[in-house]
Parts: C-alpha cells; structure tokens; sequence
C-alpha cells in the first residue's frame, strides 16, 4: 500500500450535509475534500426529496387539468406521457440542482473523490473507487490520513422478509422511477414517503392501495391533520388499509401480488408495482467505524455532542447516521454546526425544534411541541386553532380543508412552544412558525405583525388572535 496522503478536513458523503458542511467549511478557510462514492446531492437531491416534489407537482397538474370544472373551465380530458414526465424531473430538475451543487463545490475548490470510504483508525481511511467516473477517481488502496473527518454517509431504504427489491417490488428510489403509471400501485408503508408517493400516482391516475403496519398512517403526525389526509385519499379512490402485516409479495412478468394479515386473517392485492416503505436504517455498517474509537448507539446511529463531534475529538457525524429526524434541513444545519466547531467557532446544534413537512393533500408540517408531547412532558398547555375554511386564499384556490393551530403555555404570556399546519402551503408556512418557535415568541408577536391579505399566511395571524382572546374571523 502506497503511503498516505496528507488531507485537512475530509468529508464522506456529499449529500444535503456532505456538501453543505464541504462548503461551510471552505468558506471558513479549510481545505476540503469529500469522498462520495455515488452522486453528488445523495439520496435527496437524485432520488429523495427533490424528484419526488418533481413528480407530486406533476400530480398536481395533471389533477387541475382533469378537474377545473368548478371553475366552469371545460378542457378535453388530458393525457400524460409519462416518459417525458420523467424525462422532465431527471433532466430539468434532478440534473439541474445536483448540477448546481456540484459548481458550487468546484467554486469553492473541494477536492472531490468518487469512491467509497472505508475507515482504518482514528485519523486514517482507504478509499476504494467506484465508477463511472465524474471526479478525480481514487486507485484502489489509496490510503489518506486526515486531520479532520465529517461523516455524512445517510441511509437506506430498509428491506422486509418477503419484499426482495427487484423486478416489480421497489424501493422509493424504484418507486420515482416506474417505467409507466401503474394502474395499480400498492403501497407498504404510510409514513412519509409511502403517503407523498401515493398521493402522487393517484393524482396521476393510479388507484393506490396503502399497507400500513400501525393504526393510522403518518404517525408521527397528529390525529386530525392526518384525518383532512385521509378525507382527501377517500376522494382520489385510495384504499388505506391499517394494523395489517405485509406477509410476502409473488410477482410474474406482468403483476405483483402482495399477502397481508388484519387481525390473522390474510388477503391478497394485485398490483402492476408494489412499493416498500417502511423506514430507512443508517449507513454506518460499513465504514469501517469498528476500527475507530466512535461510538455507535441503538439503530446504528452514531454518538454525538452538540457540534456533531463524536467520541473522537477530530470525527464528526451528522444527518440521517446521528440522532434526531433525518431530514435534510437538519443535516444543512448540522453540517454548518461542524464545520465551524471544526473552525474554532461556537456552534451548536441548539434549535428548540425543528420543522417537519408531509407533502400529502394537503401538506402537513409541524414544529416544536405538540399538545400531546407537552402533556407528556408534564407541560401546561392552550392550543388555539383557525380554519383555512376562513381564509379567502384558500376558499378562492378551492382548497378549504385544514388549519393552523399554535401550541402556546397556559398563562398570560402564550409563549409559542410548538406549531401544526395542514392544508394548501403548509410546507411554506411552517417556516414563520419555525422562527416563531425557535426566537420565543409569543402569541401577542405573532398578532401584531401584520399579514398580507388575501393569503395564505394569515391563519398563522387569527390563530395568533384565539390564543390571546381577541378572534377576529372565527
């Protein structure tokens, strides 16, 4: 094995915090190398985040087109090729943003090295390369001795006994990725992903069967957000089947059947696709960690302070490997955090909460405490709620369903201690709340700033009006 090379601060992985801590931590004066042994955007940017609003926006259009008669607009009935709908989210969206990232890292002179890392000991890793080639490609046995390390590796979508991904059975990556529209799509799995991908293809003219494990799909949302969903799924024909176990999946050239049990009792569904979606497990397994000092905690989501540093003064982690959500805008937040702690800066991963958006229909997002989290935090608490029934945007879009509610402390101050948005914008309003949450605002702040009109943003401001007493439209 050649001797090593000489690095400062390396990075693994150049996804949504790969690349933003590369960046960060140029700026900040290091020299900076990532290694990243697929794509530049990682999962989000190529087969996460970005292409799946691509194809729901298709959706979207698609559905307008369909039905604009309650506007009294007549059209004949559209048609899709789906081929170019694809083509369009690959080249003019994914292609575009991982483009982007990737100037931005030559901008900011990041070394970056296709290959896939494997670490050797506490300040050593090899890098063996992976094809084809887009960067400087690393020889096999390349061995590089760094000063600094930034672990940023995400995760993948986790396999189920009986659902193998190949042929018509598929990942989420798979599922942003279908040849044609199925006729049928059967669903396992309604969290995030399963709900948004399956509101999609509906729109697009699938009918949607959705296997849900628990007893309600999006869990970790709350009861009546999920159930303005779920009255919007039962317009667009979308079965949702809940408490059943997903059992096997049998497939021919043409079909796919899925066995499932409620209360013992199994059934099948027929389907051209089926997708898996039941959660993602931590790229941590195979980087060689077992040959450093980190420690690894439960799930395989590895320890870490407040700077994202690990048991090992000069390693870091962030993203979806560290404990916490695993969303992309944590990551962008993480990866800042440790490359200025890198820097010698104060950082710290310090939020008070932090935004979580569906984009079902309607979008659902929420921040900071819930009234049921409160309560079990032994934390008094008033919720005020406003309707979008109320608002003139949304009646004027057709999109009355949902509400915003605050979560706000039981006395005279109504401190903002959480948020919860469903219905039309709601991935976009959740940002004010997410301000309001995280400066500690109060209700009285948020009803004195004053909201444009007609919009969107202003149940945020009559929520604000209930919780302190003085409702205006309501």
């Amino acid at each position: 094995m050649s001797d090593a090379e000489k690095r400062d601060t390396v990075i693994i992985g150049g996804g949504p915090g790969g690349y933003v801590a590369a960046i960060r931590a140029a700026e900040l004066g290091q020299s900076v190398t990532v290694i990243e042994k697929n794509k530049i955007g990682g999962v989000c940017l190529n087969v996460g985040c970005v292409p799946s609003k691509a194809l729901i926006n298709a959706g979207h259009r698609f559905q307008e087109a369909s039905d604009a008669s309650t506007f009294g607009i007549t059209t004949q009935a559209p048609s899709i090729d789906f081929s170019k709908t694809q083509e369009w989210k690959q080249k003019k969206v994914v292609d575009r943003m991982t483009g982007g990232v990737t100037m931005l890292l030559k901008k900011h002179k990041v070394d970056v090295i296709e290959g896939e890392a494997v670490l050797d000991s506490n300040t050593k890793l090899r890098v063996v390369s992976t094809g084809p080639k887009q960067f400087m490609s690393a020889d096999d046995g390349l061995t590089i001795e760094f000063k600094n390390l930034i672990i940023a590796t995400g995760s993948r979508p986790v396999e189920i006994p009986g659902f193998k991904f190949e042929g018509r059975v598929v990942d989420s990556t798979g599922g942003l990725n279908l040849p044609e529209i199925p006729k049928e799509f059967v669903v396992i799995g309604g969290g995030y992903v399963g709900t948004e991908l399956a509101g999609a293809y509906a729109n697009l003219g699938s009918h949607v069967t959705i296997v849900e494990g628990t007893d309600s799909i999006l869990p970790n949302f709350d009861k009546d957000m999920v159930k303005v969903v779920l009255k919007q799924m039962k317009k667009k024909g979308i079965d949702v089947i809940t408490g059943a176990m997903a059992k096997k999946a049998e497939q021919d050239d043409k079909s796919v059947t899925v066995t499932y049990a409620v209360d013992g009792k199994e059934s099948t569904v027929k389907a051209d696709y089926c997708m898996v979606t039941v959660g993602r497990k931590a790229n941590t397994d195979d980087i060689g960690l077992e040959m450093t000092d980190v420690k690894v905690g439960d799930h395989g989501l590895v320890e870490v302070d407040q700077q994202g540093r690990t048991s090992v003064p000069n390693i870091y982690a962030i993203g979806d490997i560290v404990p916490g959500p695993a969303l992309a805008h944590k990551a962008f937040f993480e990866a800042k955090t440790a490359a200025g702690a890198i820097s010698g800066k104060n950082t710290a991963n310090d939020w008070v909460g932090v935004p979580a958006v569906c984009f079902a229909d309607p979008e659902l997002a929420t921040v900071g405490l819930t009234q049921s989290e409160a309560k079990d935090k032994g934390i008094e608490v008033s919720t005020a709620k406003f309707p979008f029934a109320g608002n003139a945007r949304a009646v004027s879009l057709d999109q009355p369903d949902g509400f915003v509610r605050l979560v706000t402390t039981k006395d005279d101050n109504h401190n903002l201690l959480g948020a919860q948005v469903v219905g039309p914008g709601a991935s976009d309003l959740i940002a004010e709340l997410s301000l309001a949450v995280n400066s500690g605002m109060n209700a009285e702040d948020i009803a004195l700033t004053i909201h444009p009109h007609p919009t969107l943003s202003e149940p945020i401001q009559e929520a604000a009006d209930v919780a302190i007493g003085f409702p205006t439209h309501i």
